[in-house]
């Protein structure tokens, strides 16, 4: 009986984020960002709801009994399929890109490379001070690519130093590679205008010889 509750957890509950890296190109996860555990309280109050429905169900004829027990069912459903969504909705940073998937029986995926994230602004309501939870939202490359909010994100100030810390060292290796691309370029060019500048100490021809003046005879 384990094998096949393990076959469905791994089937349904399990995003699977390793089969979404660039393993050949070295991209890691950084950091795995689950929601932040405020998102289960409404699926934790349904199911609380569900055992209330089922306690008026026992005190109740069994003519009237079933309508309390589909209430509670469907709510029972509702909170297992919300709470199973939320499970599933991860945001990802890798030391290439950060990407966000979601979805139970269909999947979708959006990503952006570290570059192209410009602007994160943090949105702390009061709640979210209190408890440990943010929402992230992306600005200008990275809303093109369907990452522009990312909701009841915890400790939101270390994920967000985390993606500034990413952005600083792509920064400078980009700048590194482009400095030597540069570099090689000037190297190119100066080659070329040498190589197409006329020599200029080749060696001169000698002038014909210069007739010098005797002086006058003097007198006898």
């Amino acid at each position: 009986m384990t094998g096949p509750l393990r076959w469905l957890r791994r089937a349904i509950a399990d995003p699977k984020i390793v089969r979404h890296l660039l393993a050949d190109e070295g991209e890691v996860v950084v950091d795995e960002v689950r929601h932040h555990w405020v998102v289960y309280i409404i699926p934790v109050l349904e199911c609380l709801g569900a055992l209330v429905l089922f306690g008026v169900m026992i005190n109740l004829p069994v003519n009237a009994a079933w309508v309390p027990f589909i209430g509670a069912l469907l709510l029972f459903g509702h909170a297992g399929w919300r709470a199973l969504t939320e499970h599933m909705d991860r945001f990802v940073i890798t030391n290439m890109r950060v990407f966000r998937v979601r979805g139970v029986l269909t999947k979708k995926i959006a990503t952006t490379p570290i570059m192209r994230i410009l602007d994160i602004t943090i949105d702390k309501p009061f709640a979210g001070r209190i408890l440990g939870y943010g929402h992230f939202v992306f600005e200008n490359a990275a809303q093109e690519q369907g990452l522009r909010e990312v909701r009841y994100v915890g400790r939101p100030d270390q994920r967000d130093l985390t993606i500034q810390r990413l952005l600083q060292r792509s920064g400078l290796r980009a700048t590194a590679n482009e400095r030597e691309e540069e570099e090689g370029t000037a190297a190119v060019v100066k080659a070329a205008t040498t190589a197409a500048r006329p020599r200029a100490n080749h060696p001169r021809r000698p002038g014909p010889p210069t007739a010098r003046r005797l002086p006058p005879p003097r007198p006898r």
